[in-house]
């Protein structure tokens, strides 16, 4: 591996991390495991960052993927293309969106992207509205949404962005209070922000952020704000890039934790809908996806290659209930790390829903967040055989738990025993 890394680091820029002191190098995979160049296995809790979200090498997605890849590859949205129609009529019917439109693009930054162009134009205003340790992609466009500094290279922007309270419940001047009062302090927040602006185009929002380090908002936040919106004629997006497809268990959308006003005026994904390909997307009503006065085409999103992956991946995530498996055995993982986490002072919370989970590390009987702490623990884990990922708004002190969704409890079993002994050896 050193010689590789070597000329890595001889050609990749310097702001693309790598995971390790000593990186791996994945050359393969098969269910929820992948193997390293010098054949270590490992069990994936990971996912490429919440992108293989079925299993590795899933046959039903290799054929279809093979099969598409033999008749042709590419051909652009000037033409007819039939497995993005029939992608983009199942995402339009779950979605809950009426009179929806589907737009596919390569990846969530840019599915991201094309929201805020759509809000923007539709709203006539660059003003917008943006959650506090969100993360929306890498973009100009979408660092300069972004409420966490880790990963907003610039303050330069296009866009006039206003962040606002609400995405993370156990810390900030709101976390003393409960569920209730916390929803009507933040609301209250909002009603006095909007008071000192106007014509705001749209508020973004992850139902969980996910870079962030899984935090969440109590639920109905977003349907007390989206009242709120409402009285002002403003679009709520929902990003829904890591929240998709059933991930929390409890929805298949993230956004249906906070449903009482229905979906979203705009929903934005990517990631585990390929699982693995490069797909990402955006759904809207006519009336807001039809609003742009100039011509515009994607030549690489909805790739045929992509979009039969898309299809095959969506069926076998509906015929085998990943969802409910994600609810199922998401949450006896969740009670198991709980469990774990009870005796090991440098965590001060397990969080999440589903096999979305986030064990958050600090100093030892402070707040402090401790990275350090957060490093060594993906290190260990590592050496015992399980890949994990880190993320969150104070550092990157929160451990990242988002297994493929067919895990099994036995896997799931076997996951925790590693960060149990990773987490002690801290």
């Amino acid at each position: 591996m050193t010689d590789l890394y070597e000329r890595h680091r001889a050609v990749i820029p310097d702001w693309v991390a790598l995971y390790y002191k000593r990186p791996i190098e994945i050359t393969h995979g098969e269910g929820r495991h992948v193997w390293d160049a010098d054949g270590n296995r490992y069990l994936d809790f990971f996912g490429g960052i919440l992108t293989t979200m079925t299993a590795h090498a899933l046959p039903e997605v290799t054929k279809a993927v093979s099969e598409q890849a033999g008749r042709i590859i590419h051909s652009s949205t000037l033409y007819l293309n039939r497995p993005m129609v029939e992608l983009a009529e199942r995402i339009a019917a779950l979605s809950g969106i009426p009179d929806a439109r589907v737009f596919f693009t390569t990846s969530g930054t840019e599915a991201n992207d094309t929201a805020l162009l759509l809000a923007t134009g539709h709203r006539r205003s660059n003003q917008i509205l943006a959650m506090r340790n969100s993360y929306h992609g890498r973009s100009f466009s979408a660092v300069s949404i972004t409420g966490n500094h880790a990963w907003s290279p610039t303050s330069l922007s296009p866009l006039q962005t206003l962040y606002v309270h609400g995405g993370v419940r156990t810390r900030g001047p709101f976390a003393h209070l409960s569920d209730a009062q916390f929803i009507e302090a933040c609301v209250a927040d909002l009603e006095d922000l909007l008071g000192h602006t106007h014509d705001v185009a749209a508020l973004i929002a992850e139902p969980v952020q996910g870079v962030g380090g899984f935090t969440s908002p109590p639920d109905g936040l977003y349907a007390a704000f989206r009242e709120v919106l409402d009285r002002h004629g403003i679009l709520w997006i929902s990003d829904e890039v890591q929240t998709g497809w059933g991930r929390t268990g409890d929805h298949f959308w993230g956004w249906q934790a906070h449903d009482r006003n229905g979906p979203p005026d705009i929903l934005t994904f990517a990631k585990g809908i390929g699982n693995g390909m490069s797909v990402g997307g955006v759904v809207a009503r006519a009336e807001i996806m039809n609003c742009l006065d100039a011509n515009s085409i994607s030549t690489f999103g909805g790739s045929p290659v992509t979009m039969a992956a898309g299809v095959a991946n969506l069926a076998y995530l509906l015929e085998h209930d990943l969802q409910g498996n994600a609810r199922r055995v998401g949450g006896l993982l969740l009670e198991r790390l709980r469990g774990i986490a009870a005796s090991v002072p440098a965590v001060r919370e397990v969080r999440g829903r589903g096999l979305m989970i986030g064990i958050e590390l600090v100093k030892p009987g402070t707040d402090e967040a401790d990275p350090q702490a957060a490093a060594a623990v993906l290190e260990a884990a590592r050496e015992g055989g399980l890949l994990i990922g880190k993320g969150g708004g104070h550092s990157t002190s929160v451990l990242r738990v988002a297994p493929p969704l067919s895990l099994t409890v036995a896997e799931a079993e076997e996951g925790a025993s590693v960060l149990e002994q990773a987490l002690r050896s801290i």
